[in-house]
């Protein structure tokens, strides 16, 4: 059974994570033992723990948040994966790949790496990606951005994310999160989920939120959590609960935090937002497709490869603009025969493009071509 070295950056369960871990049991059945370097502590090794994979401490920067230095990880690196000499390694983000290039190429390992990320490298970064024996881009748009940049074409290929299509579905609504939030019934939930940092752009939702201060019944439900201790970070998180107050909406805004149970809230909403300034492909947007869900949401990166082309006039706006935003929302809660067709559309679109037992085989393809 070949063994495959997940390499993990994170300890928490953003996108990258749960797209990681809607493929393990794929993987798994198709042959692979997966074995996971990454922070021995955390929601992510808690849930690669409960799925049967092998934990191995490794952590790229302290609690803190300051980055230990690349050569001493490096060297660390060397001796983990010397010492077990894997079939691949995975690197599962670009920061990853970024450090485990080279040290595969110095070991003579197969090697590859997930590109979630649309962000400008060095020239020393491009190297180091290009180490690898392949690249793995979660859109088209990804793709696009990286060779522009220097990535070489002949490794970089587009894969896009998964989403387990039985957990993530259309059921009506059962009131729970109404009750939960102790709304009456005719409350309508307008959505967002995503960490709480500015290029998710939940100021940007904010501002278009008070544009639409007249519509009864309107609630927010903001799922996610502020990560950063960086001082702008908190001014970011305390300057969102200002401009819900200046609006007078504090008691129309329902903070929730990091939620464990996505695919439930997601049946509860009437409408999701997804305001990203940046979003290679943003795995709430598979996750609320799948679910049939109606969304309006930035046109970045490789939002349009998520919503089907008909539906792009009524959901996707410009990004960094709330009046656009509101508008686009305003229109949707106007017209539920227009949500009911746009949900459809949506879950067709995920039914074609991102059932996690597809994307799931062809990673298992790339681990095989690698592995021999």
């Amino acid at each position: 059974m070949p063994e495959v070295v997940l390499l993990c950056e994170h300890a928490t369960l953003n996108g990258g994570e749960r797209s990681a871990l809607a493929a393990l049991p794929g993987l798994q059945a198709e042959g692979f033992e997966i074995v996971a370097l990454a922070p021995p502590s955390g929601p992510l090794a808690s849930a690669l723990t409960q799925q049967g994979v092998e934990v191995i401490g490794f952590e790229a920067g302290s609690h803190a948040g300051s980055r230990s230095w690349r050569s001493v990880l490096r060297q660390r690196l060397v001796h983990l994966l010397g010492a077990r000499r894997p079939a691949l390694v995975h690197a599962n983000s670009l920061s990853m790949a970024r450090l485990a290039g080279p040290v595969a190429a110095e070991l003579g390992l197969p090697s590859l790496a997930h590109l979630r990320d649309i962000v400008r490298l060095s020239r020393p970064g491009v190297e180091q990606l290009n180490a690898h024996g392949r690249l793995l881009a979660v859109s088209q748009a990804t793709r696009d951005y990286h060779l522009a940049q220097g990535l070489s074409a002949e490794k970089t290929f587009v894969l896009h994310n998964g989403v387990d299509l039985q957990r993530f579905q259309p059921r009506r609504p059962t009131g729970w999160l109404h009750a939960r939030l102790g709304l009456p019934p005719q409350a309508v939930l307008v959505g967002t989920i995503g960490q709480l940092v500015m290029r998710k752009g939940h100021d940007v939702l904010a501002l278009a939120a008070a544009m639409l201060s007249d519509v009864p019944h309107l609630h927010w439900v903001i799922a996610g959590s502020r990560y950063s201790g960086k001082e702008e970070a908190v001014r970011y998180e305390a300057q969102l609960h200002a401009t819900f107050a200046a609006a007078g909406l504090s008691r129309r805004v329902h903070f929730l935090g990091t939620v464990d149970y996505v695919a439930e809230l997601l049946n509860e909403l009437t409408l999701l937002i997804h305001p990203a300034r940046q979003e290679p492909l943003g795995r709430v947007l598979l996750e609320a497709s799948a679910a049939g869900l109606p969304m309006v949401a930035s046109d970045v990166g490789g939002t349009r490869e998520i919503v089907a082309a008909e539906s792009w006039p009524a959901c996707l706006v410009r990004p960094g603009d709330p009046r656009a935003l509101a508008l686009a929302a305003r229109r949707l809660l106007d017209d539920p025969q227009r949500r009911r067709v746009l949900g459809e559309s949506n879950r067709r679109q995920a039914e074609a493009v991102f059932d996690v037992r597809r994307t799931t085989a062809a990673l298992a393809q790339h681990y095989r071509e690698l592995c021999d």
